[in-house]
């Protein structure tokens, strides 16, 4: 019987969809670091794996011994599966040679499954392991009936390059493919439930902007404990138990990390993101096949994503930062690699922690537009969904936090407040709200109807001003 996962009962039905059909499969597994994708295989298959290996972290690495320490961990994993006699293979051709004779001596239980943990770290320069897994799957495991062969990995970008579109010996070899996404709002409340926390959505928010939904970092939280206080135990703490986890995320992820860094530190400093041009000129790198496949990685691996704003061509799009960890780390940089000790729980009320859940809130907003959608009414209606900002000849210009582009030519414009009470329309705001509506009434095509929308923590206060949006959205709209 498989453990009940929280959040994954999608992915545990496909799989033993797979497991239980008489075809070989070639399956990828493949999302950020920390989601859990070797959770998800080792719970989904417990007492079915026969052969289990993870490879070796390439952090602290020497390029000479790193591919023998690699062969050495496998003849260890042959061991631990029973294969007492295995020796150390010379090459990861020979390597997967013992692991076919490993797995024919086990043809007689059935299904055999076999889980390749970190895939890319065995993948080192001059090593042939492609060439080896390729001999070993074209050669031999396409041909048998009962092999379910498994592969993850948190480099996510190699797992889409090297396995799903590889153009040579690999070609469409990869039978089904996993993506494995972070923890939305309403699993995070779940995920917390089953440690014993029960917070109100007020704070499940605050913990989804500060781990992203990743569930290592959630395992983080303790009953008895305030937001503020996990907060500094995590970051702000003498031993704090995530404040070099950032640093750590993309030197196990990216070969060049420090480059990668640079574009997600120039993403954080705006929240709407920046065109390839921008981030050409602002950081000086050059405009070409590198950076495009780097963006394309940080989008593989979920901490970038792309839109088109109104009036844009595809070669302007934005690109901006998602990733809620990311967010948070960037925001409170400073104070985390300073050690201020209990820094959350004495700027509580500061303009930095009220900025930072802002624009943090609007990233949830970005993160949540299928939840949105459904509160609108408008699940089955395509959309494209963006930030936009319109210069006026006589000010500094008018920003929409949220603009849901529907192709049944309808606008919702949105904004999104993050308040810890009810909201309420003054006199100042409802002519700041004509005045954005009239704006984009006379940007947008004729064609378009406008509605403008309310996204907030609570309720809307009702006075002689709030008819100005014609919905409004709450924080539990959002966990649906």
């Amino acid at each position: 019987m498989v453990q009940i996962m929280i959040g994954r009962e999608k992915e545990i039905k496909e799989l033993m969809r797979l497991y239980n059909r008489s075809k070989p499969d070639f399956i990828a597994i493949y999302g950020r670091r920390r989601v859990g994708k070797t959770y998800l295989v080792d719970q989904t298959f417990k007492g079915k794996i026969v052969f289990r290996h993870a490879g070796l972290s390439p952090l602290e690495k020497d390029d000479t011994n790193h591919l023998r320490a690699q062969l050495k961990q496998f003849q260890i994993s042959l061991q631990r599966s029973g294969m007492n006699e295995a020796k150390v293979p010379e090459n990861w051709q020979e390597a997967f040679f013992f692991l076919e004779q490993f797995l024919e001596s086990k043809a007689e239980i059935g299904k055999r499954v076999v889980f390749l943990d970190e895939l890319p770290w065995m993948d080192t320069p001059g090593s042939g392991f492609m060439t080896a897994l390729e001999g070993f799957w074209n050669n031999w495991g396409c041909c048998q009936d009962d092999l379910k062969l498994i592969v993850c990995g948190s480099a996510s970008s190699w797992i889409v390059d090297h396995l799903i579109n590889n153009h040579g010996g690999l070609y469409n070899r990869i039978t089904h493919e996993i993506h494995l996404s972070p923890f939305n709002l309403h699993e995070t409340e779940l995920y917390l439930q089953e440690q014993g926390i029960n917070y109100f959505r007020y704070d499940v928010v605050q913990a989804y902007m500060i781990t992203g939904g990743i569930p290592y970092y959630l395992s983080y939280f303790e009953p008895g404990y305030s937001i503020s206080q996990i907060a500094d135990r995590l970051f702000f703490s003498e031993d704090a138990k995530l404040a070099y986890e950032y640093d750590r995320l993309f030197a196990s992820i990216f070969s060049n990390h420090e480059v990668m860094k640079s574009i997600v530190s120039l993403l954080a400093s705006k929240n709407a993101g920046y065109t390839r041009k921008e981030i050409v000129e602002t950081l000086g790198m050059k405009d070409g096949g590198t950076l495009s496949k780097n963006l394309n990685a940080l989008i593989i691996s979920d901490f970038i994503t792309t839109y088109v704003p109104y009036g844009f061509n595809q070669k302007q799009k934005h690109y901006r930062l998602k990733d809620p960890f990311c967010i948070f780390y960037h925001h409170f940089e400073e104070q985390i690699k300073s050690g201020k000790r209990d820094y959350w729980e004495n700027a509580n009320t500061s303009h930095a922690l009220s900025s930072w859940r802002g624009i943090s809130f609007e990233n949830v907003c970005f993160n949540h537009i299928p939840q949105i959608k459904f509160a609108l009414g408008i699940s089955g209606v395509e959309s494209q969904e963006y930030s936009w900002s319109k210069r006026d000849d006589d000010t500094e210009g008018t920003q929409f936090d949220l603009i849901i582009d529907r192709k049944d030519n309808v606008l919702n414009v949105c904004e999104i407040k993050f308040y810890s009470d009810a909201f309420t329309v003054d006199k100042d705001y409802y002519r700041t709200l004509l005045h954005r509506q009239t704006v984009i009434v006379e940007s947008v095509s004729k064609k378009h109807s406008v509605q403008q929308v309310l996204i907030t923590t609570f309720e809307l206060r009702q006075n002689s001003y709030s008819s100005i949006f014609s919905k409004v959205i709450t924080l539990d709209d959002l966990f649906c």
